[in-house]
């Protein structure tokens, strides 16, 4: 991914975090027929001395081709998506002086990489299954747990799946916030995204933006 340095995201608990608010990755390898991806729910464990960047753990079908050539050199790649949006040149000052600005797109991103592997132990699925659960129910009004469930139906259902973990060797994020650009172009830009009549993913960026506004590079 082209980071150029203004946009270069490091700090570990920041791309950490991203991962955590938007946690729908895209996991891109090497297939039998070339590229493919996988879109799946992820959740990121602490950094160890194997995984220096963290540890990415999720769950697939077991009738998924996914996790039947992991091993040591099945490398692959996670993209996180974070807040995004469209920015016009309105929100510039220099458009209002001279009308030389373009329009771009502003982001957060987080590149994640290392090598899958399958685990089938029931009871590391079953572990995985209630930190997922417990951590998206977390806002219902009545949270759905596992044991809500026929333990038999569950029993079936956990043979029809298959975990994989990625020890990260690698982590790249870019956060593209206009970081380039005068405070008061950023200021303006947090303001427009963060009207009511924006997406959420707008203003979710205006907040992003807000909350980084640094003096141009």
């Amino acid at each position: 991914m082209y980071t150029p340095a203004t946009f270069r995201e490091e700090r570990l608990e920041v791309l950490h975090g991203l991962i955590d608010a938007h946690p729908l990755g895209a996991l891109v390898r090497h297939g039998e027929d070339g590229l493919c991806a996988d879109h799946l729910p992820f959740e990121i464990a602490p950094p160890t001395p194997e995984a220096p960047f963290g540890i990415l753990r999720a769950h697939v079908a077991r009738a998924n081709p996914l996790w039947r050539g992991a091993g040591e050199n099945d490398a692959c790649m996670v993209i996180f998506q974070g807040p995004h949006a469209y920015i016009t040149p309105a929100w510039y000052a220099e458009k209002q002086r001279s009308g030389k600005e373009v329009p771009t797109f502003n982001y957060a991103v987080v590149h994640a990489h290392g090598s899958l592997r399958a685990i089938h132990d029931a009871a590391w699925l079953m572990d995985l299954l209630e930190r997922l659960t417990a951590r998206h129910e977390a806002s219902q009004a009545m949270p759905w747990t596992i044991a809500d469930a026929p333990a038999d139906y569950i029993d079936k259902l956990l043979k029809a799946i298959v975990g994989i973990e990625i020890p990260l060797t690698r982590l790249t994020g870019k956060w593209k916030l206009g970081q380039n650009r005068s405070m008061q172009d950023q200021a303006s830009m947090a303001h427009g995204l963060a009207l009511g009549n924006q997406p959420g993913a707008a203003r979710a960026l205006g907040a992003l933006i807000a909350a980084n506004v640094t003096p141009a590079s």
